[in-house]
C-alpha cells in the first residue's frame, strides 16, 4: 500500500482509507474488519462524533487501542445531538469544540486526535472562532492537523485563505467529478483532499448495473443515461471498481481514498481493485465518458 503526504503536515496517510460509518457496532466484528483493514496496509482511519451518537467512536476507539501508534486517526465535529430528541444542531462554536474534542478523546480511548475535521460549515459561521479553536488544541498538543468536511466552494475557499488546513473530504467519484475544479487550487494551497463517496454508493463496483436498474438515476445521471455510462466505463476496463480508484487517485492532490466496508471479504475486493493495474489512458477514457460539472451553489 503506497502512502501520500496529507497537506504540508507529517501525516503519512494510506492511499485507501478505512469510513468508520460502515462498523456493525458488535465489537467482534467491528474487530475483524478493523485488523484486515491493518493487514492490507491501511492506516487512515475516518469517523466522526455525529456517528451514532458518538457509539461509532467507542467501537473505532475499542478496536484500534492496540495499533495506535501504527495508525491516522481522524474524526469530526460540529453536529450536537439534542439531549431530548434525534434532532441534531449545527454548532461550530469555539466553545462546542474544544469541549467536543475531549469527549470524542475518550470514547476514541487516545490522547491525541491526528486529524480534526469541521463536520460541514456554512458561510454564515463564525469561522476565525472556529480556525481559533483547532489552533489553540494544535498547540495544546491535542490534535496534530485540522481540516474540513465540505462541498460548499465559499466555504473551502475562507478556510484555504485564512486557515493552515491540512485536508479537505469531499465527494469526489468518476459520477461527481464536481471537486475536480478545486484540486490544483487546493494542492497549490498546502492541502490535501481525502475523498467520500468514491464509490458512489456501489454503482462504480461489479454490482453497478444491478443496482441501478434498483434506483432512478443518480445526481444529475437520469436512470438510462446512468447506465448507459456504466456500460460504456465497463467497456474501458471490466474491472470498475479499479477503473473508479484509480481515476480519483491520478491528482496529486488526492491524499486518500476512503472507502467503507461491513465484512474482512469487502476490504479484500478494494484491495484487489486498487491492486489491479490501470492506464492512463483507461482513466482519460473514463473521464471522455463522464460528465465533469461545477458546484452551482454556495459560491459566493
Amino acid at each position: 500500500m503506497k502512502k501520500r503526504q496529507l497537506g504540508t503536515s507529517g501525516l503519512e496517510v494510506s492511499e485507501i482509507g478505512f469510513g468508520c460509518m460502515s462498523l456493525p457496532t458488535d465489537e467482534k466484528d467491528a474487530g475483524r474488519i478493523v485488523d484486515e483493514a491493518i493487514a492490507q496496509g491501511i492506516n487512515y482511519f475516518d469517523t466522526a462524533d455525529l456517528y451514532d451518537r458518538g457509539e461509532n467512536e467507542e467501537i473505532v476507539g475499542k478496536t484500534l487501542k492496540h495499533h495506535r501508534n501504527n495508525i491516522v486517526l481522524a474524526t469530526k465535529v460540529g453536529n450536537q445531538w439534542s439531549n431530548n430528541s434525534d434532532e441534531v444542531q449545527w454548532n461550530p462554536s469555539k466553545d462546542y469544540i474544544k469541549k467536543q474534542i475531549h469527549e470524542s478523546l475518550k470514547r476514541l480511548q487516545t490522547d491525541y486526535i491526528d486529524l480534526y475535521q469541521l463536520h460541514g460549515g456554512m458561510i454564515t459561521d463564525n469561522a476565525f472562532e472556529t480556525i481559533e479553536a483547532f489552533e489553540e488544541l494544535k498547540k495544546e498538543g491535542l490534535i496534530r492537523e485540522y481540516g474540513i468536511s465540505s462541498i460548499r466552494p465559499n466555504v473551502i475557499n475562507r478556510f484555504l485563505s485564512e486557515s493552515d488546513l491540512t485536508s479537505i473530504m469531499m465527494q469526489y467519484s468518476l459520477l461527481d467529478r464536481r471537486p475536480e475544479e478545486w484540486l490544483d487550487t487546493i494542492q497549490q494551497s498546502g492541502g490535501s483532499v481525502v475523498t467520500r463517496g468514491t464509490l458512489a454508493k456501489g454503482l462504480l463496483t461489479a454490482e453497478g448495473l444491478e443496482r441501478a436498474n434498483k434506483i432512478d438515476g443518480y445526481l444529475s445521471y437520469e436512470s438510462e443515461n446512468l447506465k448507459d455510462t456504466l456500460q460504456k466505463l465497463m467497456n474501458i476496463h471490466s474491472n470498475l471498481h479499479a477503473l473508479s480508484l484509480h481515476s480519483i487517485l491520478q491528482h496529486q492532490a488526492i491524499g486518500s481514498v476512503v472507502t467503507g466496508a461491513s465484512s474482512p471479504e469487502q476490504i479484500k475486493s478494494t484491495i484487489k481493485a486498487y491492486e489491479t493495474n490501470i492506464s492512463q489512458e483507461q482513466v482519460k477514457q473514463a473521464k471522455a465518458v463522464t460528465r465533469q460539472e461545477v458546484y452551482k451553489e454556495h459560491r459566493d
